[in-house]
């Protein structure tokens, strides 16, 4: 732009904007306007040939300010929402059926207590948050086509909700079904006592969780660390940027939309990849309620406390009308009420502490070394995650977790435990020291594969026995198998080699479960010849999966069918069902569901003998959160597998009025990286950064993808300059995004 067009765009700015205020808004709408002009001043974005945004600013508040700029470019349909969910107005744009997440949002957080926080935060944080609102109501005021949902207006305290990482952290595992058991019909509903109220993941569905592996120079070509990101999240949930400013930020890797920090990444010194740990951090207590002259109260030892209450009004969309509901919502010291045991109310407690929380993940970012890198642990508010770490002083290690109340290990607190009893009660956290660590082990190598921790760094891991059981629960999973067996064979890696690492295709729940059906068939003799045929393709498989296998095919079905119709007991876990299946059910069962699978594929297809590529597809239709998907439209084969199975580079994929099956979630973002003089890294990023389907970065690493063909990524300023597609300013009208 032209200094003369730029003074005429300010000016155009300047009178939509007043002209869109009240008169009493209009002094501090001008001195915002200003303010946001003056800020984009200090922001240059560059995006590179894939799309990713650079930010750079003079402030760490400057770089904040363009990277929400930036990410509100990319996909402002997912910042809006992540928030909406956040703060508790969902329902207002998705109608009564999210009444009570919103509700679960506010019975943890008012907003009131939300603009406490804001408050009583350190400056620095403050200008972040400010720099955060400012970011995002300079994008909708620069970009008057774009049609909020429901906030036409950020407010930086709005990150106070959203203060980890994952967009569910641990509020995700409440259930809102229970929620609304208690809530909403009012307290009509009891349930057997000692029951949780905690959401479990179905057998089937796939692990929304990472794999992260570091590795020190003693395995590599260049002698230098090596650090595996790779979470295992819905598809375009986080984008791919980099955020850098005079005052030490120089962070790459992938953010949850809406947030202003790096979430899993790296900077030139030191990389941090977080798994779900799975770790015992959430706590219930069974409150015994007294009723005394209209007024509620709780047993706790001899003492009668006072239950609180407060009121909650929400609206929520119905139709083209939005009406409201009233709730009075209660809370002890344990915490807010969240459903009913029999005649007990049950409390849930986890870590709230938002600001503390966004502190460490801000400055997690801009640690230099495993010592700074530890102190910044040392403040334990990253409760749902394991971090697995690396630095360019060949450190590697990983840190099982990093919030963990200390509890009395007599009681059970996988169920709800007696609120009543004093003794239940957390006796502050566990330090640092006392948690699960995993540092530089001799073997030269660390994987977390959201599996226990006791096999981390094969006969190097921490021992079960020196911990209490609360800190890891997560049992052993086939993903945590495979990545020991590659890892126990791995040297000489170079980030190619750790990419094939990585993306190996043999998947170990099937040398289980495939052996137990080929024995059924010798055992059993049947004389159908296509029975014969499909068992042969599977006889000779070697477990990998491929866009070619047919095999794949028949496995990924009859595991499928096994699962959901078989006579394994419920309460087998995902390895120990593997097994039954291969070892304890009837030979004719096993057969009986396999020849169950072959009449589906036969069903759909038209026959068995389907190739995976043909059946397992990576589409992206729009740029809406849910997608449409179609089996007329186009899409590209994928040959990989489901996390379940055993599969490193995990891709869930299910069926949606198709017949096809249309992955959804798994590997998103990926990146390996190496440690050195100077830090390098490849990427990938599922479909593309932007959620435009004009753009030219919606679907441009689709293809790459499926083809595992990983991008170099652009971190330093010369090499992002030479890669260039646009330079500019927040506010300035510019080319390719």
């Amino acid at each position: 732009m032209t200094h003369l067009s730029k003074q005429l765009f300010s000016y155009f700015l300047l009178l939509t904007f007043l002209f869109s205020c009240s008169v009493k808004e209009q002094a501090s709408s001008a001195q915002d306007l200003k303010r946001w002009q003056e800020q984009a001043a200090r922001v240059t974005i560059i995006r590179d040939d894939f799309g990713v945004p650079h930010v750079y600013g003079k402030t760490d508040a400057d770089a904040v300010f363009g990277l929400l700029y930036a990410q509100c470019e990319d996909d402002f349909n997912r910042v809006e929402r992540n928030y909406l969910w956040a703060i508790g107005r969902l329902a207002e744009v998705e109608g009564e059926e999210m009444l009570y997440s919103d509700l679960r949002a506010r019975l943890y957080m008012s907003k009131e207590e939300a603009v406490q926080h804001y408050e009583k935060s350190p400056e620095w944080l403050k200008a972040l948050c400010n720099s955060f609102a400012d970011g995002i109501n300079y994008y909708l005021l620069t970009h008057p086509e774009v049609k909020p949902k429901l906030l036409t207006r950020f407010e930086p305290w709005m990150p106070m909700y959203f203060s980890e990482g994952s967009i569910g952290g641990d509020i995700e595992s409440v259930s809102t079904e229970r929620i609304k058991a208690f809530y909403g019909t009012k307290n009509s509903m009891g349930f057997l006592q000692g029951q949780s109220g905690l959401v479990k993941p179905g057998i089937l569905q796939e692990p929304q969780g990472s794999n992260g592996f570091t590795i020190s120079g003693k395995h590599t070509a260049s002698g230098k660390a090596m650090l595996l990101i790779n979470p295992h999240t819905s598809f375009f949930f986080r984008g791919e940027v980099h955020a850098v400013s005079e005052e030490g930020l120089n962070a790459y890797g992938a953010v949850t939309w809406g947030q202003f920090f790096i979430y899993q990444g790296f900077n030139e010194k030191t990389g941090w990849m977080h798994t779900s740990a799975y770790t015992d951090v959430i706590d219930e207590f069974e409150e015994t309620i007294v009723k005394e002259d209209g007024k509620l109260f709780y047993r706790y030892g001899q003492e009668k406390r006072p239950v609180t209450s407060s009121s909650v009004t929400l609206a929520y969309k119905t139709g083209n009308e939005v009406k409201q509901k009233t709730f009075t919502t209660y809370r002890t010291h344990h915490g807010p009420i969240t459903h009913q045991n029999g005649d007990k109310w049950v409390a849930t407690a986890l870590m709230w502490k938002p600001v503390e929380a966004l502190t460490q993940s801000f400055i997690r970012t801009k640690q230099s070394n495993l010592k700074e890198f530890n102190q910044m642990m040392q403040m334990r508010t990253n409760s749902s995650n394991g971090t697995v770490y690396a630095d360019a002083d060949g450190n590697i290690a990983y840190y099982h977790g990093n919030f963990f109340p200390r509890r009395d290990t007599s009681f059970d607190y996988t169920k709800p435990v007696d609120g009543s009893n004093p003794k239940t009660d957390w006796q502050g956290l566990h330090p640092l020291e006392e948690t699960i660590i995993i540092k530089n082990p001799p073997n030269g190598w660390i994987q977390n594969c959201n599996s226990t921790p006791y096999t981390g760094a094969g006969e190097y891991s921490p021992k079960k026995e020196d911990y209490p059981a609360y800190m890891a629960p997560a049992p052993e999973n086939f993903r945590g198998v495979h990545a020991i067996r590659l890892l126990k064979k791995a040297n000489n890696l170079t980030l190619d080699k750790l990419i094939n690492l990585a993306y190996d295709p043999y998947l170990p729940a099937f040398e289980v479960l495939v052996p137990g059906l080929v024995k059924a068939f010798d055992a059993q003799k049947p004389t159908d010849p296509k029975l014969k045929e499909a068992i042969d393709v599977m006889r000779r498989w070697d477990y990998a999966v491929s866009k070619e296998s047919v095999a794949m095919s028949l496995a990924h079905f009859y595991a499928t069918n096994a699962f959901k119709n078989g006579s394994a007991p419920k309460s087998l876990a995902l390895m120990d069902r593997m097994n039954y299946y291969a070892n304890v059910a009837l030979e004719k069962e096993r057969l009986a569901l396999f020849s169950q699978s072959m009449d589906q594929l036969e069903k759909d297809f038209g026959t068995w003998k389907m190739p995976w590529g043909e059946i397992n597809r990576f589409q992206r239709v729009n740029g809406e959160i849910k997608q449409p998907f179609n089996d007329a439209l186009p899409s590209l084969p994928i040959g990989m597998a489901s996390g379940n199975w055993g599969a490193l580079a995990s891709f869930g994929s299910s069926t949606y009025n198709t017949k096809k099956l249309y992955g959804t979630l798994g590997n998103s973002f990926v990146a390996v990286v190496e440690f050195g003089d100077k830090v390098k890294a490849k990427t990938m990023l599922a479909g593309g950064q932007s959620g435009d389907p004009a753009s030219p970065h919606f679907f441009d690493q689709g293809q790459r993808y499926a083809d595992v063909k990983f991008k170099d990524a652009a971190y330093y300023r010369q090499d992002v300059e030479k890669r260039a597609e646009a330079t500019y300013h927040p506010g300035e009208k510019h080319g390719k995004k």
